[in-house]
């Protein structure tokens, strides 16, 4: 039997999010209806009471996601690749042959667009132009290349280095061309003039220049010398940080406050770019006799290194752990380059690229073109 035939109640259990400060707290919520039937069924009268059962803080963001899945090997046919790069975007790759040719290529399917051939022995370094328009290349035979992406010709041919060019890039605009060689020489050549001189060259270095990146109004160049050294271009400054071994790569971190350094005593340095000081230091791969590729993660979460192992180590930036260790085959690897954006990684070793991924692709997981 009802006690109170006239009251109806009822539950439910409505999840929320309450904002305190800048903290964001969930919280269920149970609410509780409760309405009074009169005689007359056409009088009801609703109540809402709300009580929380509970509240907790949200999650922790998952952990950034490393590129452990093989997607595809792109046998590149063009003997030893000497660099891997991804262009501006993401969404093509360039292969560096000792067969003396550079190769366009497509990431996401692994199918050859162009070959550029110019060069008189094999080419080391490679960078696409922002709008992906222009490519430049340089090589052991002491020249640097800028070529016409859709046509593959020759748009200049550049001479003034007494030994081979290890490393090239374009600056942002594209304007300008910066090459470092075995000479000890960083040379800025005019991508827009019709001049063969270059229009600046940075002499400094007392050995070879073996790594440059340049990042708006910065240039960061890496020598056999032992010394990293940044140039302030807008200010005309100079700063030199010292690392008592022969450095073979160099890279500034995504969001411009540190610079990462690779060296033949097997270690990956740090660096805090405005006072030198070594914010963190990487061991475990081998990296003795051969000149090998370091970079970040697209999001400055993990430091990643060549080895002559046959491995890719991938370390914790902050916490310095070693994260994932990629088998990449029994030899050297001689290059990689980071997606600027997604989890994807390119490596290279003998004459073959492998694109790694953070997950499997629906259709093939692996795939040699």
């Amino acid at each position: 039997m009802t006690l109170f035939p006239n009251v109806h109640c009822a539950h439910r259990q409505v999840n929320t999010t309450e904002t305190r400060g800048d903290r964001h707290i969930n919280k269920t919520v149970l609410l509780t209806a409760t309405w009074y039937q009169n005689v007359n069924p056409l009088e009801t009268r609703l109540t809402l009471n709300t009580d929380f059962v509970m509240a907790f803080p949200q999650p922790k963001p998952e952990a950034p996601q490393l590129p452990k899945h093989l997607l595809r090997t792109i046998d590149c046919q063009q003997g030893a690749v000497r660099a891997v790069r991804f262009n501006a975007d993401g969404n093509y790759l360039l292969s560096c042959g000792s067969d003396k040719s550079l190769k366009l290529w497509s990431v996401s399917r692994g199918t050859l667009l162009k070959t550029y051939s110019g060069h008189g022995y094999e080419v080391l370094d490679a960078d696409s132009s922002y709008d992906n328009s222009q490519i430049c290349s340089c090589s052991s035979d002491k020249t640097v290349i800028l070529w016409d992406v859709a046509t593959g010709q020759v748009t200049r041919k550049l001479r003034g280095h007494a030994g081979k060019v290890n490393c090239v890039q374009f600056n942002e605009e594209a304007t300008v061309m910066l090459s470092g060689s075995i000479d000890g020489t960083v040379r800025c050549w005019d991508t827009r003039s019709r001049r063969f001189e270059p229009i600046q060259i940075l002499d400094e270095a007392r050995d070879s220049v073996s790594s440059l990146k340049v990042v708006q109004h910065e240039l960061l160049t890496g020598s056999v010398d032992g010394r990293v050294r940044r140039y302030d271009l807008r200010m005309g400054q100079l700063h030199v940080d010292f690392i008592s071994s022969p450095i073979t790569c160099v890279c500034f971190s995504q969001d411009g406050q540190c610079t990462l350094t690779s060296s033949l005593d097997s270690t990956v340095r740090l660096l805090d770019k405005s006072t030198g000081e070594m914010l963190g230091e990487y061991k475990g791969h081998k990296m003795k006799g051969y000149k090998l590729d370091c970079c970040l993660s697209s999001k400055d979460t993990h430091v990643l290194s060549c080895s002559e192992d046959g491995h890719v180590y991938c370390w914790d930036l902050v916490e310095g752990s070693l994260s994932l260790k990629l088998p990449v085959g029994k030899a050297v690897v001689q290059s990689l380059s980071f997606h600027p954006t997604e989890t994807c990684l390119l490596t290279a070793m003998e004459g073959r690229v492998q694109v790694w991924g953070a997950e499997l692709e629906d259709t093939e997981d692996a795939m040699t073109t």
